[in-house]
C-alpha cells in the first residue's frame, strides 16, 4: 500500500508548504491511523504527536462523539447556506455557545471555513467599521514582522513571514508590520532566566516593542491607523511567549490612541493556553478574536470572527449589507461537530486541567531539557513550548544555517518516534490536552533521546566541515608551491 500511495501522491498531489521536488524525491509520510495522542504512518511506526496536527487536535484522535454529531447531522442536514435570510440550528447553537465562553463583551461571531478566511474577515470588518463610524481613512492594520496570520493573500499580507512575502506579489495596501517581542532572539539579554518577570531587561524589551507601535502609529497618523493584529503568543513564528510587560503596554498604547485590538486566537483558542482564549490568560479584551483550529478540534474544517459589542453593534445599526461571506460560512456539519467539541471541552473540565495540572507538569519536565547542551531555552506556557538550538550555551550563538539543526532534529524526532516542528533553529510543540503526565514525560524523554542524536550528527557535520576546509587549504598550498 505504501508504495503505491506514494506513487500516486508523487503523480498528482502537490502538498501545502512543500518544496515540490524534494518531495517527489524524498517520498511522503502516509499517516493511516491515530488515536488519543498518537499517530500510525503506513509502515506500522507509531508516533507521539507532539503538534495535535498542525495546533488544532485538542481532544486527541478518535473521539466517537465528535464521529456521532457529524454523522446525524449530516443524516438530517448535510448543507445549507446562512445567506439570504436563511439559517439552521447548529450555526445559531455554536454561535449561542461561542458568546456564552467568550469574554463578556463578545456576543456574536461571523462564521468561516478556516483560520485564513477568518483574517480575511477581520480584515474587511475593521475597515468597513471605521467607515461607518465616520472616518473612512482609518486604513492601516499594524502587524508584527514574523507572525503568521495565514496563506490567503490577505493572511500571507497580515503576516509578516518575509518568504511568504517574497512569493506573494503585490501586498494587501495599508499592512505594515512592526518588532516581535521575541527575547531570546532580539533581546539583550541580562543576567537573570529568560523571560522571567524578575529579570528587568527582559521586561524593558517587551515595552520596547511595544512602544514600536506607538511609534508607527504616529509616524502613519493616529487617524489612519485601523487595528492592531497579534497572536497571544506566536505560534508558527516559533511558539514566541512575549515578556509579561508587552500585552500591558500594548494595551495602553491601543487604548490612548483609540484602535482596535485584533488578537489571533486561531492556535491559542480554546484551552491551550489554560483558558478559553488567550487573551483572557492575558486580560486583552479585544474588540475581533479570530478563531478556527481548536473549535472543532481539527475534526471538521470551521473559522470565525467573535466580534466585540462596539463593532457589532456599529455593523448591525449602521451597516446594511456586508458584502462579504462564504458558501461554507457556518457548514451545519462543521457546526454540529464544533458544538459537540466545546460541549466535551465543558464537561470534562479540560481547560481547567491544563491550567492547574498539565500545563505546571509540561513545564517543570519540559524546563529539565535546557540543561542539554544544545538547548539555549526551554520555554512552555500552557501546553505550548519550545527549545532554542544553539552551538553556544553561554554566548546562545546559532549553528550555520548550512547545517540545517533544527530541520535535522525534526528529522530525527520522527525517526525516534515523536512529531516535533521545527521553525529554523526553534523546535515547538502544541500536544493534545488530553495528553497524561505519563505521555509528556515519554514526549520529554524522546525528545532528549533526539537532542542527544542531533548533537552527535551536528558535531560529525562540523568536524567533517573543518577536514574539508583543511584539506582545501593543502591543495592550494600544493599548487603554489
Amino acid at each position: 500500500m505504501t508504495d503505491e500511495l506514494t506513487r500516486l501522491d508523487r503523480a498528482h498531489h502537490l502538498h501545502p508548504f512543500t518544496d515540490f521536488k524534494a518531495l517527489g524525491e524524498e517520498g511522503s509520510r502516509i499517516i493511516v491511523h491515530a488515536e488519543g495522542v498518537y499517530i500510525h504512518d503506513s509502515e506500522g511506526r507509531r508516533l507521539l504527536d507532539a503538534m495535535a496536527g498542525l495546533w488544532c487536535v485538542n481532544l486527541g484522535y478518535g473521539r466517537e462523539e465528535l464521529i456521532t454529531a457529524a454523522t446525524e447531522q449530516l443524516r438530517e442536514l448535510p448543507y445549507y447556506n446562512n445567506f439570504f435570510k436563511s439559517t439552521h440550528a447548529p450555526a445559531v447553537k455554536l454561535a449561542a455557545k461561542l458568546s456564552e465562553i467568550a469574554p463578556a463583551h463578545m456576543n456574536h461571531v461571523f462564521f468561516t471555513g478556516s483560520g485564513s478566511e477568518a483574517n480575511d474577515t477581520m480584515l474587511r470588518m475593521a475597515r468597513r467599521y471605521w467607515a461607518l463610524k465616520g472616518k473612512p481613512e482609518k486604513q492601516w492594520i499594524i502587524a508584527r514582522e514574523n507572525a503568521y496570520h495565514g496563506s490567503t493573500v490577505a493572511g500571507m499580507s497580515l503576516g509578516g513571514m518575509a518568504p511568504m512575502h517574497e512569493q506573494g506579489g503585490p501586498l494587501v495596501p495599508g499592512i505594515t508590520h512592526v518588532r516581535q517581542p521575541y527575547w531570546f532572539g532580539e533581546g539583550r539579554f541580562g543576567e537573570g532566566p529568560l523571560n522571567d518577570a524578575a529579570d528587568p531587561s527582559a521586561q524593558a524589551f517587551g515595552r520596547d516593542c511595544a512602544a514600536a507601535i506607538e511609534a508607527r502609529i504616529l509616524e502613519l497618523g493616529e487617524d489612519k491607523v485601523a487595528a492592531f493584529i497579534a497572536e497571544p503568543v506566536q505560534g508558527a513564528g516559533g511558539a514566541i511567549i512575549p515578556p509579561e510587560s508587552y500585552w500591558p503596554a500594548v494595551k495602553a498604547v491601543l487604548a490612548k490612541y483609540d484602535i482596535l485590538l485584533v488578537v489571533d486566537e486561531v492556535i491559542c483558542g480554546f484551552g491551550r493556553l489554560g483558558a478559553w482564549f488567550g487573551s483572557m490568560h492575558y486580560d486583552l479584551a479585544p474588540d475581533l478574536m479570530p478563531i478556527a483550529k481548536g473549535l472543532s478540534s481539527g475534526y471538521l474544517p470551521i473559522g470565525g470572527v467573535l466580534v466585540g459589542d462596539r463593532v457589532a453593534d456599529t455593523l448591525i445599526e449602521e451597516g446594511g449589507e456586508f458584502f462579504h461571506g462564504f458558501t461554507y460560512s457556518g457548514h451545519p456539519v462543521c457546526a454540529a461537530v464544533a458544538l459537540k467539541n466545546l460541549e466535551i471541552l465543558q464537561d470534562e473540565r479540560v481547560i481547567e486541567r491544563v491550567r492547574e495540572d498539565l500545563g505546571p507538569y509540561l513545564a517543570s519536565r519540559w524546563a529539565t531539557l535546557a540543561e542539554h547542551p544544545i538547548v539555549g531555552e526551554a520555554r512552555s506556557l500552557g501546553l505550548i513550548g519550545a527549545l532554542e538550538l544553539v552551538a553556544d550555551k553561554a554566548g546562545r550563538a546559532r549553528f550555520d544555517k548550512s547545517l540545517a539543526a533544527g530541520n535535522l532534529c525534526r528529522d530525527i524526532c520522527i525517526e525516534r518516534g515523536l512529531v516535533m516542528r521545527s521553525v529554523g533553529d526553534t523546535m515547538i510543540i502544541s500536544p493534545p490536552l488530553v495528553i497524561t503526565h505519563a505521555q509528556i514525560d515519554a514526549m520529554v524523554d524522546l525528545a532528549r533521546d533526539a537532542l542527544d542524536e542531533t548533537a552527535r550528527r551536528l558535531s560529525l557535520q562540523i568536524a567533517h566541515g573543518a577536514d574539508n576546509r583543511a584539506g582545501n587549504v593543502s591543495e592550494t598550498q600544493e599548487r603554489h608551491i
